[in-house]
């Protein structure tokens, strides 16, 4: 259980302000949740547990999820439909993956994201998506939307990934829908799921409410910003930044990774 902090320095508050600044920016603009960039600064930068920070995150998440869903809606780029079949699928697939936290190899996982999100990469590059196109439903698509809901699930309880970097660039790539709609939708499957989270998060006082109350408020207003530059950009651009996000979050897993393996060298060494 994480230590929920009484009170907050203006230091403090500073750097929650500057963090959802950032994040709700990123989470516009990609439609992220932004816990990628949330849980790392808040542990870096306002000196939170790892747990405590993801709870905090997670809290933060949704008002920044539901501003981002209502921009996008207003321009016509969010699918209802779809987002509930992902969140369907995320539900249950995050409750496989929670399960199977203790019993799979996580470094295993890790790397296997990791290959996942550079092949993706290399993809982005390849496929420019139609700013008119959207998803027609079939059964064959449905039953897909809800196995790609359940795989963003499990990856989610098992390395603690938000849904957007995995629905948006398999919407495109494998269901060819635009961008745009990609990204709206996104944002709105994440809403229960953020929801249900922090409910959880709360009960069991994992989450600094006033901390995620100030990141989230922050990220609200430049979430509008972000989304408005995503449809501002042409097709070609917006998918070479979403490439480039997906690099940084693949170095910055690598980075976590090694520092933790010299870590854990360090304490072996010293036992």
């Amino acid at each position: 259980m994480g230590r929920v902090p009484t009170r907050h320095s203006p230091r403090t508050i500073t750097f929650l302000i500057l963090i959802g600044l950032v994040a709700g920016f990123m989470s516009g603009l990609f439609g992220v949740g932004g816990g990628i960039i949330i849980v790392p600064a808040l542990v870096i930068l306002a000196g939170f547990e790892q747990r405590l920070a993801a709870g905090t995150s997670l809290a933060a998440i949704l008002p920044t999820a539901i501003v981002g869903v209502v921009t996008y809606a207003i321009q016509g780029h969010v699918d209802v439909v779809v987002a509930l079949i992902l969140a369907a699928g995320a539900v249950v697939g995050a409750q496989i993956g929670s399960w199977l936290l203790s019993r799979l190899p996580k470094a295993v996982l890790q790397w296997g994201f990791i290959a996942f999100l550079l092949v993706v990469v290399v993809q982005l590059f390849l496929v420019v998506p139609s700013r008119d196109q959207g998803i027609e439903l079939s059964v064959g698509l449905i039953v897909g939307l809800v196995a790609l809901g359940l795989i963003t699930g499990v990856l989610s309880g098992l390395l603690g990934i938000g849904g957007g970097v995995v629905v948006v660039p398999m919407l495109i790539l494998l269901f060819g829908s635009s961008d745009l709609i990609a990204k709206g939708s996104s944002l709105l499957m994440m809403i229960p799921t953020a929801l249900s989270g922090t409910i959880g998060n709360a009960r069991r006082k994992n989450v600094d409410l006033l901390a995620a109350s100030v990141v989230g408020v922050a990220a609200c207003t430049t979430t509008t910003v972000g989304a408005l530059v995503a449809g501002a950009l042409a097709p070609e651009v917006a998918n070479v930044l979403f490439a480039v996000f997906l690099v940084l979050i693949a170095a910055r897993m690598i980075s976590d990774m090694v520092r933790a393996r010299r870590r854990a060298r360090r304490e072996a060494s010293e036992a």
